[in-house]
């Protein structure tokens, strides 16, 4: 199995565990998240980009792999991921670089899955 495949199984089964469990404050955020992301005066695109972007400065890895995934499925190019992940390397400077590399190693599976 691919980190693809089995960062997908892996963050839907939890997922569903923990809205299972019927915390109230947890349904709401994760409802918030989703609601931030849909298009409104930005595309859907776009804000996956920025969530890239953010993801990559905070150093999330998972978060990462969630971003590039949403930004290739609403229609993200390669160059345009690129670009997103450069300005995330000025922002968060060389400390973001593991995390870099752990992207575009990501991005290059994503391109031969889809």
């Amino acid at each position: 199995m691919g980190r693809f495949e089995e960062f997908t199984r892996f963050r839907q089964k939890m997922n569903a565990r923990i809205l299972e469990r019927g915390n109230l404050g947890i349904k709401r955020f994760f409802a918030l998240d989703e609601q931030a992301y849909q298009p409104g005066a930005l595309d859907g695109k776009t804000k996956e980009l920025l969530g890239l972007t953010a993801s990559l400065v905070l150093r999330c890895d998972d978060c990462v792999s969630y971003h590039l995934i949403q930004a290739r499925e609403k229609g993200a190019g390669s160059d345009e991921i690129l670009e997103a992940l450069h300005v995330a390397l000025v922002v968060g400077g060389s400390i973001v670089i593991p995390h870099l590399r752990r992207a575009v190693d990501f991005l290059e599976e994503l391109e031969a899955v889809k």
